[in-house]
């Protein structure tokens, strides 16, 4: 048997900030990082689950555990080890160690460090969490484990190609007597060694490591228990041992860096050549991409902080000002049980404050560039708006980890979740439905032209809809709503809302105007009243919008009525609103009325109705009378709109292409 002895592989220090961002993109062939992921654990652990702060408290944890990643990144960077603890007060305590395994060449250990990096965030917010890699470790806990060897509850074995957990490779005696050589040699050579030791016996190879935090002792302890454990996997051919403060590993496959150690002068310098010629190619491409992003972005970036600063600037001074911890002690510190709502911007949580009023905090996501614009439009716009069909904003939170938005709430679900209910359990009757209808409408007529300000909401549709203890409907989320002044008849802007609910102006061409509104209305209007989702395109049958149409071109309007109603409404005003709803969506622009003029003809039931033009994605085979519904297919729409809107490059948001009934509110 041949024993390795501890060693490291160092590149020169100064070559270390060059090469390091760029490990990814070079692939030098000098060794193997050993980054395939053993063991990924989460949670926490036994020893200290009395003494633990109450779980709810978890997210304050997560600015410390970023704090002390970054204090233990340096010490990886000069030693290929660290161990770290951050306890400020008032936050819960979190303590870090990172190890590479001794034979692990420096920048080997800072890739593989890199990728432990990213595996162990998933375990957050969980108050402890640990991974394993084949060539590192990466330990965070909220008590001091550094002493700690072996731990029940978390070590573990993982076995691959095993006879008794797998049904692998039949091998003999002889085999499982090399690797019992192989394994009580390494373990006894690394306690006696300084932690490490690594070898082979008849073509198995195997390697030890304990944790330099780890006491002589405890490095015994934490080896014999690995080395009982990893026996298990016997007959199989590889065995890894994953304790507290060791790792145990033998395999068929020669793993060790031995070779990396051999390597030839010549060898050696040829590879860093070549490294630092491609490094300073990267960063001298880098650099200049960076400038380039810098100067473009430069305006768009200045804009995000007058926004954010003007928020700040009113709101502090303002009553509308909360705090954010006192919004995480309303939520039960965002309970996932207090999760009432989920969108493409944020998660919506109720809450209670002091004075036992409750709200509603809605959580904005920060994973989109266009998160401060969002947050900007939702507060600016809305904060002195009030109507009895607009969610009212109370105030909101910016100095916090995260920016929050406080509306009154709301009790009952939103629209789409009261009328398309899987169970269909809840019944809306037709009186309600109508007074829900009207109620959109006003509060639509009041954005368009009620105020001092022009506001187009740009994604109405049922789950953007809420309704209070009395079904009267509340119209929320305004985060892609824009203003404009009033000589102004239209805006070019990028394409964002929900397919389905977008007119084709606005789809194929960026053209917005109150209109675009209007047409989103006139299709919530046909789902309310037909009890039918609104799907943009379906392959095997028609449209909502289509099946309306047809059934209107034939005086059968009154069989598109949703059949839970049983009946029970009365036919001429259905006809009548449905024929509205029609009108709402009609192709052209100007045909369309305003929300001013649909209140009032949803008022004045006397008024006769304009007779609705055709809709847009129809053609004429699709108005044949002898088709049946089921006849429709998605030739009938006007699918070269997608085709105009890419090539039109009008586009200056972010785009993804969600269906019609998704939370997410882009296209």
């Amino acid at each position: 048997m041949t024993l390795t002895p501890n060693w490291k592989l160092k590149k020169p220090p100064h070559l270390n900030w060059v090469l390091l961002p760029f490990l990814s993109l070079l692939t030098l062939s000098l060794s193997d990082p050993r980054i395939y992921e053993a063991a990924l654990l989460c949670g926490p652990t036994a020893t200290a689950a009395a003494a633990a702060p109450p779980p709810q408290k978890n997210f304050s944890y997560i600015p410390a555990f970023v704090k002390e990643m970054e204090l233990l990144s340096q010490q990886v960077y000069t030693n290929n080890w660290g161990h770290t603890a951050v306890n400020s007060t008032g936050v819960i305590p979190i303590y870090a160690l990172a190890h590479c395994h001794d034979d692990l060449p420096h920048t080997d250990c800072l890739l593989c460090y890199a990728v432990a990096r990213t595996r162990l965030p998933h375990c957050l917010p969980a108050l402890s969490g640990r991974v394993y890699l084949d060539g590192c470790f990466l330990r965070y806990d909220r008590y001091d484990f550094f002493g700690e060897s072996v731990d029940p509850v978390r070590d573990s074995v993982n076995c691959t190609d095993s006879g008794r957990r797998g049904g692998g490779v039949a091998r003999g005696a002889e085999f499982n007597s090399s690797v019992g050589d192989l394994i009580d040699n390494v373990t006894q050579t690394a306690v006696a060694n300084g932690g490490f030791a690594a070898g082979e016996v008849k073509g198995v190879f195997g390697l030890a490591v304990c944790w330099k935090t780890v006491s002589s002792a405890g490095c015994r302890d934490c080896l014999e228990k690995a080395a009982n454990d990893v026996r298990d996997c016997l007959p199989g051919g590889e065995g890894r041992g994953l304790n507290a403060g060791c790792y145990l590993r033998y395999s068929t496959h020669n793993f060790l860096q031995n070779e990396a150690g051999n390597l030839h002068q010549g060898e050696s310098a040829t590879g860093f050549i070549v490294a630092i010629a491609l490094a300073a190619t990267t960063f001298f491409m880098f650099s200049l991409f960076a400038i380039y992003a810098c100067y473009v972005r430069l305006p768009r970036l200045k804009q995000e902080r007058n926004n954010l600063g003007q928020i700040s600037a009113s709101f502090n001074k303002s009553s509308l000002n909360f705090k954010y911890e006192a919004l995480e002690k309303a939520t039960d510190y965002f309970n996932p049980s207090r999760k009432i709502g989920q969108g493409g911007a944020g998660s919506v949580f109720k809450g209670t404050l002091p004075n036992r009023e409750t709200i509603a905090v809605k959580r904005l996501f920060y994973n989109t560039r266009q998160w401060v614009d969002d947050f900007f439009n939702e507060v600016n716009l809305i904060s002195g708006i009030q109507h009895k069909n607009l969610v009212k904003l109370l105030g909101c939170s910016i100095e916090g980890p995260e920016s929050l938005l406080v509306y009154e709430y709301v009790p009952n679900k939103n629209l789409d979740q009261f009328l398309f209910d899987k169970d269909k359990s809840q019944n809306v009757n037709w009186k309600q439905r109508l007074d829900i209808i009207v109620g959109i409408a006003e509060g639509l007529a009041y954005l368009h032209g009620g105020s001092e300000t022009r506001i187009i909401h740009r994604d109405i549709k049922g789950s953007n809809v809420l309704l209070d203890e009395n079904l009267a409907p509340k119209i929320a989320d305004f985060g892609l709503a824009r203003c404009f002044a009033a000589d102004k008849s239209h805006l070019s802007t990028g394409i964002a809302g929900t397919l389905g609910y977008m007119a084709p102006e606005y789809l194929v061409r960026g053209q917005l105007t109150e209109k675009a509104d209007v047409y989103s209305y006139g299709v919530l209007v046909l789902e309310i009243i037909c009890g039918r989702k609104s799907h943009a395109f379906v392959e095997d049958s028609c449209s909502l919008l289509q099946s309306v149409w047809q059934l209107y071109k034939t005086n059968r309007l009154p069989e598109s009525i949703d059949p839970r109603l049983n009946g029970d409404f009365p036919a001429k005003e259905a006809s009548r609103v449905l024929q509205i709803g029609l009108l709402c969506t009609q192709a052209s622009v100007a045909l369309r009325p305003s929300m001013e003029e649909v209140v009032d003809m949803l008022i004045n039931r006397d008024d006769e109705i304009p007779v609705p033009n055709q809709p847009p994605f129809l053609t004429a085979s699709a108005l044949n009378p002898a088709s049946s519904d089921r006849s429709c297919s998605v030739n009938s729409l006007i699918l070269n709109a997608l085709t105009k809107m890419g090539a039109s490059g009008t586009s200056t948001e972010s785009s993804t292409m969600p269906s019609s009934d998704e939370p997410s509110r882009s296209v």
